[in-house]
């Protein structure tokens, strides 16, 4: 073999970048042998060798055990295969490193002490399945025993919150009063007073679908109402009271009397609850939604509205 395609170890040390002492634990544990030795018992390097130390190397710096690396350079497994499963994992690492940046975020915005540091760290590390369980578990204890209106618990289900892989601070917050409110044994209480008067609704033959077209029309009426000052019982909210009680007449097929005026009065009243609208804002600032408004003050007017028009009939 000629001289001049070999390298004595110090040489190599320095075209690889790895330590005399490293490039001797590989050649001793049979990764990277010395391609022969000198008269004087020096080991020595060809090309080959050289390129099969850097892809050590290479190999070594993203993690990969030596076992593996064994493996790899004896063609047993394909490199490919090796990094593509170590793409994932680093995947993994870097989703994980990422959770964990956010939470201390958050502890040093909230000034957390040490106990919901802890709480909140676990949260946010559980998998996605876990996170569903949470809330499929509240749908499930509020609905699950009450034959309520199917759109709102697919609603529900299908509306899941999803942490992404580098979530803002904001969005680790939310998650955790997420998980607060819908363990909250009195919200849980109140949902599944809502659930009950759905299954009522249907059992009765009453519509109880989402009919998000009525929440719209509402929601402009009142609010143009609101933005103008007008007093909902004053004689200027009869017009807006009359618009929208003809709208809930022909939506659900009965006549715009004092009777659908009670019943209307009746389900704004069982969905009175702030923490519903609040569910629906932590699930959108988790999930990355456009924020939700609050309609509140718009159902508010409605419902004094509402009443108003029953006290003048």
């Amino acid at each position: 073999m000629d001289d001049e395609t070999l390298f004595p170890i110090g040489v190599l040390a320095a075209r690889t970048g790895l330590t005399v002492k490293a490039i001797r634990f590989y050649a001793d544990k049979g990764i990277v042998p010395a391609t022969c030795h000198s008269p004087a018992g020096h080991r020595l390097y060809d090309t080959h060798a050289l390129a099969r130390l850097e892809l050590v190397r290479t190999l070594r710096d993203l993690d990969i055990d030596l076992a593996t690396v064994r493996r790899i350079l004896s063609r047993e497994t394909s490199l490919s295969e090796v990094a593509a499963a170590h793409a994932d994992a680093l995947d993994v690492r870097i989703r994980t490193l990422r959770l964990r940046r956010a939470v201390l975020r958050a502890v040093a915005q909230r000034e957390s002490n040490p106990q919901e540091m802890d709480l909140m760290h676990k949260l946010v590390n559980l998998s996605e399945a876990e996170r569903h369980r949470l809330v499929h578990d509240f749908v499930d204890d509020t609905f699950g025993t009450a034959d309520a209106a199917p759109a709102v618990v697919e609603l529900l289900r299908s509306s899941m919150p999803d942490l992404p892989a580098d979530p803002t601070t904001g969005q680790v917050a939310a998650w955790m009063e997420l998980v607060e409110l819908v363990q909250d044994e009195d919200f849980r209480a109140a949902v599944r007073r809502m659930a009950e008067y759905q299954a009522k609704e249907r059992a009765a033959g009453d519509d109880t679908g989402l009919h998000h077209e009525l929440t719209e029309a509402v929601r402009e009426a009142v609010g143009r109402a609101l933005a103008t000052g007008i007093e909902p019982d004053s004689d200027s909210a009869v017009p807006v009271v009359d618009l929208l009680t003809a709208r809930y007449a022909e939506t659900f097929g009965r006549a715009d009397d004092s009777e659908l005026r009670s019943w209307i009065l009746e389900r704004l009243v069982v969905a009175d609850d702030s923490r519903v609208t609040r569910y629906w804002q932590l699930v959108s600032t988790i999930n990355g939604w456009a924020p939700l408004p609050d309609l509140g003050p718009v159902f508010a007017w409605f419902g004094r509205a509402l009443r108003a028009s029953l006290r003048h009939r």
